[in-house]
């Protein structure tokens, strides 16, 4: 399993459409990971549903500080691996930070993730 790690918020004063595309960036990793035989995961998969759940209603309230970034270090317990995509985050930068701590592999592009042996 590999965690594609990216800009989520940052960069997006919590505009939806510039936070839909970060989400689409981190999304567009997903297919080419699974093809190479792996499972791909982004923490907000399961953020998302966690904090309607929880009653969010804005980014950083207090269920999103609860749930958002605890998810993916989380996920990090269950990973092989971690995507780091381009752009600038703090949370990503702490899920690398965990992941290394874990002394899981980091990649920085798709062409490094090797194909996945049957």
């Amino acid at each position: 399993m590999i965690l594609i790690a990216g800009p989520y918020r940052s960069g997006t004063n919590d505009d939806p459409m510039l936070i839909q595309k970060n989400m689409d960036n981190l999304e567009a990793m997903a297919l080419p990971i699974f093809r190479k035989g792996h499972v791909p995961i982004i923490g907000e998969w399961v953020a998302l549903p966690l904090l309607h759940l929880a009653g969010s209603k804005a980014p950083g309230d207090a269920a999103w500080n609860e749930i958002q970034y605890p998810v993916a270090h989380r996920i990090l317990e269950k990973c092989d691996a971690v995507l780091r995509i381009p752009g600038e985050s703090k949370g990503a930068d702490q899920d690398l930070e965990a992941a290394r701590q874990k002394g899981l592999k980091i990649y920085y592009h798709l062409d490094e993730i090797p194909d996945a042996t049957a």
